[in-house]
This record gives C-alpha cells, structure tokens and sequence, in this order.
C-alpha cells in the first residue's frame, strides 16, 4: 500500500537510511502457547515506528525480545548489522538499544537528580571515571535534565513526581546512556490528559530534533498519528502490517481485527 504525505513537508520515514534494526522471524513459545509468531520489521536510521494492536497483541512481548528481556524461541535481532540475538539486555543497552516500561522502575525516595547520576555511572561502566568525574557529570546531569523539563524537579524525591514527570524521569535515565534506539512502551500509561501534549511533544522533539529512532507502543492513537513515520499492526502475536498512518487506517483487514469499525 502506498499513501502520500501524512502532513505538509513530512515524508514517511524521513531521515531513515539503512536498517539500524532488524528483527527477522521472532518468535517467542511459553508452556506451548507462541505469544509471538514469525515477527519480521525493519527500522530506519531516524524513523520513527510505532506498535498498536489490541490488549494481548504481543506488542510488549515484542519489545522484551528485542531488548533481550526474555530470549526468543526463533527468529534474530540485529542492530547495526550485528546479530545480537544472543545478547543479555545490559549488553543491547550497552550497544545502544534503550527501553522504557509500562510500569515505573524508579526509586521512590530517590532525587530526580540521583537517579540521572545513577544512570550516568552505569552507562561509564558502573565507575566514576576519572576524565568524568565531577564537573564532567554535573554537566551531563544539567543537560538532561534541562532537556526533559526536569530542571526544577532536580531534587524531589520520584515519590513526589506526576505521573508525567515520572515518564520524564525515565527518559531522562534512558537519554543519559545516549541510546541510538529508543524503545518506549506505553510512555502515556498513566499521565493525565493536561500531561500528554507536553510528554508527546517531549518525544516527537527527541525524534524530529536529534534525528533519534524510535519504537514505540502506545493506545493514544491521535499521538501516534501525529509522531509516527510507520504503524506496525500486531494482532494475536503476529504482524499484520506495517506501513503509513494513512494507509493503516484505510486498511479493512486492520478495522476488522484491531479497530472494529471504519475510522
């Protein structure tokens, strides 16, 4: 299928190149139930991709193949040409690859700022190197957190936190290991609707201004259509299509297992 533009000036996909990941027929089997079947996508240097489907699609399973949080029964991943089927998910994290949860992982009592040095140590090798020590982390910390909006937040405990400056706060912990690919589940999970507009705009601005490639799941279908280059539609562990916006949305196979009625 194809589909012009999805907004004045934007072409799908913009900005992407060669594949800086691949997934080739993943599968992923429990107990003798397969939760996902024969996934195979690609995404381009820059693009952005989103995942939707119904509740039980696959999409997070999916993700926790690619990030190496549970390994897969069939199928690889590859990142920058590298077979990284094998890899734990410190080492894809290492090579570039980030992700962020449905669930906050954050510590409740823990600063905002902590948790950025935190995340900054453990992206250096879990060591306060000497050429980064001090100052070298000071700036880092104040960069990030100018960049998600958390400048103020510095030193309140997440406990403390919105839901939305909770989701801050994870992209915050991701941005500091400097991912080459982001893969966000659900970052709207959670955030109140005053909250959304500012976290989209957070994103599409990572994406569109710093040229970051982007996964992301995601149920606020109004987001995804003005952040996405391509929609993945997942349905009963298997991928339906993947293409743009447009064409998704006009696609009668995609109503009838995933939306239910004409858009």
């Amino acid at each position: 299928m194809t589909a012009p533009n999805e907004a004045p000036g934007r072409t799908p996909g913009a900005g992407a190149t060669a594949p800086v990941l691949q997934a080739e027929g993943l599968s992923w089997s429990v107990g003798g139930a397969t939760i996902v079947q024969d996934v195979s996508f690609e995404v381009g240097e820059g693009e952005f991709l989103a995942f939707i489907g119904p509740n039980g699609a696959g999409k997070t399973s999916l993700f926790n193949l690619v990030s190496g949080l549970v390994p897969a029964s069939a199928g690889t991943v590859r990142l920058d040409g590298s077979d990284i089927t094998a890899e734990p998910a410190h080492a894809r994290a290492r090579r570039g690859l980030g992700r962020t949860f449905q669930t906050s992982s954050l510590w409740p009592e823990m600063t905002v700022a902590d948790h950025v040095r935190l995340a900054a140590q453990a992206a250096s090798g879990g060591s306060y190197r000497i050429w980064r020590r001090a100052a070298g982390y000071q700036r880092e910390l104040e960069h990030v957190l100018e960049r998600t909006g958390l400048s103020h937040r510095a030193d309140a405990p997440a406990d403390g936190l919105s839901h939305g400056e909770k989701r801050k706060l994870e992209l915050a912990v991701l941005l500091v290991g400097e991912p080459r690919v982001m893969l966000l589940d659900e970052p709207m999970a959670g955030v109140s609707a005053e909250e959304v507009p500012v976290l989209a705009e957070l994103i599409r601005s990572l994406h569109r201004d710093e040229g970051r490639t982007v996964l992301m799941v995601e149920h606020h279908m109004d987001i995804l259509l003005s952040l996405a280059d391509r929609l993945a539609v997942m349905h009963h562990g298997t991928l339906l299509t993947v293409d743009t916006p447009r064409a998704v949305m006009a696609d009668a196979t995609v109503q009838q297992a995933y939306l239910g009625e004409e858009l």
